[in-house]
């Protein structure tokens, strides 16, 4: 009774039509075509945090079929302003415009957008207000490095499914 209680749901979810995006592993479409793109480099300190959580999840190998530009907005908003007009609340946020350039014909496969913010405590020590500011940069890079990968890995789970022309 309780096993049938189990995979009644899992029945069910197989028959709404959700796939794994990285069916396959290492060989599969998804991988094959992370494994050939190659990020082009990036301004700045947020540019070269975000192109190294870029490389660390999109892990290119052999020669690159395409080719990431991605160009970034990275701002901080005081918003929480006390009487004497001191800031006491920051809004840190980081925007990506990013595309997918096949090497070969330079045509541009993918056109979008992502991004995050964070928010900030600023405190008396300027040292600490700093340090958070910085520590949000990095947890932002992250998680819109996750955005792009997965979009990226969508238009080649997208592509490896559509019929050949």
């Amino acid at each position: 009774m309780t096993r049938s209680l189990f995979l009644a749901p899992l029945l069910l979810l197989s028959a709404c039509g959700l796939q794994p995006l990285y069916s396959g592993g290492n060989a599969g479409p998804v991988a094959a075509t992370l494994a050939g793109v190659s990020v082009a480099p990036i301004e700045g300190k947020a540019g070269w945090l975000m192109q190294a959580a870029l490389a660390d999840r999109i892990q290119a190998a052999g020669s690159p079929r395409y080719s990431l530009k991605v160009e970034l907005d990275d701002k901080i908003t005081g918003f929480g302003v006390r009487r004497d007009d001191a800031v006491t609340r920051e809004r840190r946020t980081l925007r990506a415009r990013y595309q997918l350039v096949e090497t070969a014909t330079g045509q541009t496969v993918l056109d979008a957008t992502a991004g995050s913010d964070a928010g900030i405590d600023v405190v008396s020590s300027d040292y600490a207000t700093i340090a958070a500011e910085n520590s949000a940069l990095e947890r932002l890079t992250g998680v819109v490095a996750d955005q792009i990968v997965a979009r990226v890995a969508l238009y080649a789970r997208r592509t490896a499914d559509a019929p050949a022309k």
